[in-house]
């Protein structure tokens, strides 16, 4: 079994939402089962549940995460993980500040699409911040997705 980590600051926005649509993607290759994906926060609101917005706009696209709480990551969730996504290069310093043997498997997930920048963080903002999040997310998802399955040693016919 692959494992992927997405993370963000607080867990309870960016990295769930990401989990959730890559979830989507890999089960729609049926990958589901070859790949666990998983998320984690910088600074984890522990036990926190998804921020209701993103869990209503994912909703709308046919993927749930209600039943996600937040998590601080872990040693063991960085040692676990083959491909460890980070939405801001901030997670990265972060990461590699208390986790500097695992830096070579963790990426922004802008880079899997070719690209490089932060994903702006849709916290606390009215609802169109959370479609705008999610449609960055699923955009970058979708472009990067050939280079994730890279990365973790898959690979899946394109039609």
């Amino acid at each position: 079994m692959k494992r992927v980590l997405f993370v963000c600051t607080a867990n309870i926005c960016r990295s769930p939402m990401a989990m959730g649509l890559l979830r989507q993607r890999l089960a729609q290759d049926g990958l589901a089962d070859q790949v666990e994906v998983t998320s984690a926060g910088v600074w984890g609101l522990d036990g926190e549940p998804a921020a209701r917005l993103g869990v209503e706009v994912l909703a709308e696209r046919g993927v749930d995460i209600r039943d996600h709480r937040a998590h601080t990551i872990t040693e063991e969730d960085m040692a676990q993980a083959d491909l460890v996504l980070v939405m801001e290069e901030a997670h990265r310093r972060s990461l590699f500040y208390n986790y500097p043997q695992y830096l070579g498997k963790v990426f922004l997930l802008t880079e899997m699409a070719g690209e490089y920048g932060d994903i702006k963080d849709p916290y606390r903002r009215p609802r169109e911040e959370y479609v705008r999040c999610v449609n960055e997310l699923t955009r970058l998802i979708e472009k990067g997705y050939p280079h994730i399955l890279r990365r973790l040693g898959l690979a899946v016919e394109q039609t």
